[in-house]
């Protein structure tokens, strides 16, 4: 073999590689398109669907009790920070920890499956399908809220808290509880998007999931937005304190913000989720 027709061929060789090398580089960057997120949520919504009753129950009721980390961490600093203006902007940091125990510790919390179990249904659109995500909607809801009644009942009935620590945390559940059934029920709308937004991105966030989660659920508080489990563990207090009755309890906070984060979490975030994904998702479908 000739020196020329050997170097052609290594020239050759090093140009495959290089293409191949350009075509992973493509491929890697698809990798995070919507179409692709879209199916790792939906493959999630799938596995949480065929979850056992047994199993939703123990994690909702988890959610339902870490989800309070939100509450005694934001009352942690509004009790021993300063009274300045820039208080509010740090306190509003511990709302972020509950959100960031329940979302990382992979345990059932409602909004969350404003998407994720919705995504399933967009493409099956069955009755069934519609009936296992509404089951589960009620099971994980119900164990959300039997667990913020439970860790809500050891900070009002026992002295696990230090006491200079309630006069702040029946501080925010009186905010939270008192702007009304309308009120609650807009302010619910964003919490819900953010929320889903989360679950968006999370496929893709790797390691910045930690600060994914902690800066969009201080939005959460920052803006003063309703979350129907977290807001759940401050109900429960003032119930349990006899200040809050079960009627404004159910009517004017609790149904209102559900519905809030149930419409922005689905019928805003997710059914744009899905417009964005639909043709492709559908013209595989029919390819299959």
């Amino acid at each position: 073999m000739s020196p020329m027709i050997q170097k052609h061929k290594l020239v050759s060789r090093a140009q495959q590689a290089e293409e191949e090398a350009e075509e992973r580089s493509v491929k890697d960057a698809l990798a995070l398109s919507p179409k692709l997120i879209y199916e790792v949520i939906r493959r999630e919504g799938e596995e949480e669907l065929a979850r056992t009753q047994r199993s939703l129950i123990w994690s909702g009721i988890a959610a339902g009790i870490l989800i309070s980390l939100s509450v005694l961490g934001e009352a942690i600093f509004r009790t021993y920070l300063p009274d300045t203006p820039w208080r509010y902007l740090v306190e509003n940091l511990g709302y972020s920890l509950g959100f960031l125990a329940v979302i990382m510790g992979r345990m059932q919390l409602f909004t969350e499956n404003t998407i994720t179990t919705v995504l399933p249904i967009m493409q099956e659109k069955t009755w069934k399908a519609l009936m296992s995500m509404l089951r589960l909607w009620a099971i994980v809801l119900s164990a959300n809220v039997v667990g913020a009644f439970a860790i809500s009942a050891m900070f009002v009935f026992t002295s696990a808290l230090p006491a200079e620590l309630m006069p702040a945390i029946e501080e925010l559940s009186r905010h939270a509880t008192g702007m009304g059934a309308a009120q609650g029920f807009w302010r619910a709308i964003p919490a819900g998007i953010i929320v889903a937004l989360i679950v968006w991105m999370l496929p893709q966030a790797d390691e910045a999931a930690f600060f994914l989660i902690l800066t969009f659920t201080w939005l959460i508080a920052a803006g003063d937005f309703t979350h129907i489990v977290a807001g759940s563990v401050e109900m429960a207090v003032l119930v349990w304190q006899g200040e809050l009755g079960a009627g404004p309890a159910i009517f004017s906070f609790f149904l209102p913000v559900l519905a809030g984060n149930i419409f922005g979490g689905t019928l805003v975030f997710t059914l744009v989720a899905w417009g964005q994904v639909r043709d492709d998702v559908e013209k595989n479908g029919e390819q299959g």
